[in-house]
């Protein structure tokens, strides 16, 4: 089973930056969309960012205008650049990679990331 592996979160205050990554390892051949979700405490997981092949982008309504997500093909990575956070950022974000592996095409999930934005 292909497993994500993210990196970047942790703790930081409102107003700050952060970025996460995510890498896809070996045993995906090809990829389509590659993005990133987020999930506060008890609520369900929402859209924050995705990005198409040749780098189209698609942003949730809450992060619009301060995240930036992208992506580097050769190297099979997607980031997502965190900028004036806010306390309501709070959350899980999940990376979420459409891959190409021996099992054919699929929805892969990252175990996630904690992100904490303090006030």
């Amino acid at each position: 089973q292909v497993q994500l592996v993210e990196s970047g979160g942790g703790l930081v205050q409102a107003g700050g930056s952060l970025t996460l990554s995510c890498a896809v390892p070996e045993g995906v051949s090809d990829i389509r969309d590659m993005g990133w979700y987020h999930q506060a405490p008890g609520k369900l997981r929402e859209l924050v960012a995705t990005t198409t092949y040749i780098g189209t982008t698609n942003y949730g309504d809450r992060v619009e205008g301060r995240f930036t997500v992208s992506r580097d093909n050769a190297k099979k990575t997607v980031s997502l650049q965190m900028n004036s956070l806010k306390p309501d950022d709070t959350g899980v974000y999940y990376c979420m990679v459409d891959a190409f592996s021996h099992i054919g095409w699929s929805l892969v999930w990252g175990r996630g990331i904690q992100v904490t934005v303090s006030s």
